[in-house]
């Protein structure tokens, strides 16, 4: 192998059918293919197919390029009419992180990024406030302050994406931007926008829904990571956790908790939407975890 990583990730989403499994992999094993992982899952209700395979190289006869590597898996793409990916394991992509005051999502991915626990490269830092220039800057990154009204809102999406394209970014992080995306952003960034919130939606919404979660006694405070669709906050889940509390739980405590779990399950899902092993299915994701 000359100029590429000895590790290599393929994805795939097809109609579900006989002989899919074994196309890929005895292509893998004609070219010297060694499979590292393999997982897959047949959703029987929409008839799709998904599977995510690890391998390296191994003999002469593996080809020299990913040009080449990829030519090859040609036949078998064109034959079951694939939605595929091939890429090296050591391909990171590139993030553009949206926020606004709340720092603690955002810190925590960049924590993760700078001590190298998050596969991902970061392209700068949005914000409708100021609030989070320091801290972006602190980590040698540029941070892009695009204040928004009524009025503005319409020209601030479009310097964000021009931000966005500039930057070759491959997705959008919404760590805790409270700002509500218009349809014709979300449709540009289809399948590319990851956002996080609270899970009390939605029966608590708007401002303080952890004061009312207080009032109500609620026993389960937890976190949703999805990917951005038109209908707020009903995109594909990609990730969930909850923490349980009772009734010694303070306001302030169920906060303290919530942002805790907001930015485990944010990392979760930037890291596994990073390692490929995210697919969306419809209205649902399939997680290869």
């Amino acid at each position: 192998m000359s100029d590429i990583s000895p590790v290599f990730i393929l994805t795939l989403s097809c109609e579900d059918r006989v002989g899919i499994v074994a196309a890929v992999t005895g292509h893998l094993a004609r070219l010297g293919g060694f499979i590292l992982d393999s997982q897959q899952y047949a959703d029987l209700d929409a008839g799709r197919f998904f599977l995510r395979v690890e391998f390296r190289p191994t003999g002469s006869a593996f080809p020299e390029t990913l040009e080449e590597l990829r030519a090859g898996f040609a036949p078998i793409v064109q034959r079951f009419e694939m939605e595929w990916e091939l890429l090296p394991s050591a391909h990171k992509p590139r993030l553009l992180i949206a926020v606004s005051k709340g720092s603690h999502c955002l810190n925590d991915l960049l924590h993760r990024w700078q001590t190298g626990n998050l596969p991902i490269e970061i392209a700068g830092i949005v914000s409708n406030h100021d609030d989070l220039r320091r801290l972006t800057e602190w980590h040698g990154l540029p941070f892009h302050h695009l204040p928004v009204t009524t009025e503005t809102r319409a020209a601030q999406e479009d310097a964000l994406l021009s931000i966005f394209k500039a930057g070759e970014c491959d997705y959008l992080v919404l760590a805790r931007y409270m700002q509500v995306l218009t349809p014709g952003l979300v449709e540009k960034l289809a399948g590319k926008c990851i956002n996080i919130h609270h899970s009390f939606l939605p029966s608590f919404k708007g401002a303080r829904p952890y004061l009312r979660a207080h009032e109500r006694g609620v026993k389960l405070i937890g976190a949703t990571a999805h990917f951005v669709t038109s209908d707020l906050d009903e995109g594909p889940i990609i990730e969930q956790d909850v923490d349980r509390v009772d009734h010694r739980a303070t306001e302030q405590e169920l906060v303290r908790i919530g942002r805790d779990i907001e930015a485990r399950v944010l990392a979760r899902a930037v890291r596994w939407t990073a390692e490929r092993r995210v697919f969306l299915n419809g209205s649902r994701t399939i997680v290869f975890r």
